[in-house]
C-alpha cells in the first residue's frame, strides 16, 4: 500500500505598507482584505493552482474551490494567505502583553502547564494555534472553549485537540509577531515579504 504525503504548503506573509496602515477604519479593513488576497495568490501559485471564486458561506467561513482550501488572515502590520488541499488555518497575531483575564479564557492551567516558556509567547503561540484550527473547521471563535492544547512539541509545534480530532500547528515567528498554520504530514514553506 502506497502512502502519500500532504504536498507542501506555503503560507505567505505581506508586510502591509505603512500608508495603509494608517487609512480610516472601513478603507483600512478593505485595502488589508486586498492584501490578505494577495498573499493568497502567491501561496496558490506556489502550490500550483490558480485561485478563483472565493467564496464563504453564511456565516463567513471560506469555502473550497476545486478540492482547494484556504484561509487569510489580516492585523494591521501583516497579512497572511495560505491554500491546501485539506482544511487549513492560518493566523497572525503581534506579540505583546494582555491581561490576566484573557489568558484564563484562552486556556486551562492544564494547558498552561505544558510548557514553561516565556508566558506572553506561549500566549500567542495557543491563541494563533486555536484560532488556526477553528478557521480550518469554519466555527469561529465561539468554538475556542473547546479547543485545548494536549502537547507542545517543541518550540514551533504543538498539538490542539478540537473535537476529538488532533491538529498539528506550526509556527512562525517574525518581527515581534507570530503566524501558525495548521500542519499535516507534509511540509510547510514560510514565505514572509516586505
Amino acid at each position: 500500500m502506497e502512502i502519500t504525503r500532504t504536498p507542501t504548503i506555503y503560507p505567505v506573509i505581506l508586510a502591509v505598507p505603512e500608508a495603509d496602515q494608517k487609512l480610516k477604519t472601513r478603507a483600512r479593513v478593505e485595502n488589508l482584505s486586498h492584501h490578505a488576497r494577495k498573499a493568497l495568490d502567491i501561496s496558490a501559485e506556489k502550490y500550483g493552482v490558480v485561485v478563483k471564486n472565493l467564496l464563504k458561506d453564511e456565516y463567513g467561513a471560506p469555502l473550497p474551490f476545486d478540492g482547494n482550501y484556504w484561509s487569510v488572515t489580516h492585523k494591521p502590520a501583516y497579512v497572511g494567505g495560505v491554500i491546501a488541499n485539506k482544511r487549513i488555518g492560518i493566523d497572525i497575531e503581534k506579540i505583546r502583553s494582555c491581561s490576566p483575564a484573557l489568558f484564563k479564557k484562552t486556556a486551562s492551567d492544564a494547558e498552561w502547564s505544558l510548557s514553561n516558556e516565556d508566558a506572553f509567547i506561549l500566549f500567542f503561540r495557543y491563541w494563533t494555534a486555536k484560532e488556526s484550527v477553528l478557521k480550518a473547521l469554519g466555527a469561529g471563535i465561539r468554538g475556542l472553549a473547546k479547543c485545548r492544547v494536549v502537547h507542545v512539541l517543541d518550540t514551533h509545534h504543538l498539538i490542539i485537540d478540537y473535537q476529538d480530532n488532533e491538529w498539528i500547528i506550526e509556527h512562525f515567528f517574525f518581527n515581534g509577531h507570530i503566524a501558525s498554520v495548521v500542519k499535516y504530514d507534509g511540509d510547510v514553506e514560510w514565505k514572509l515579504l516586505s
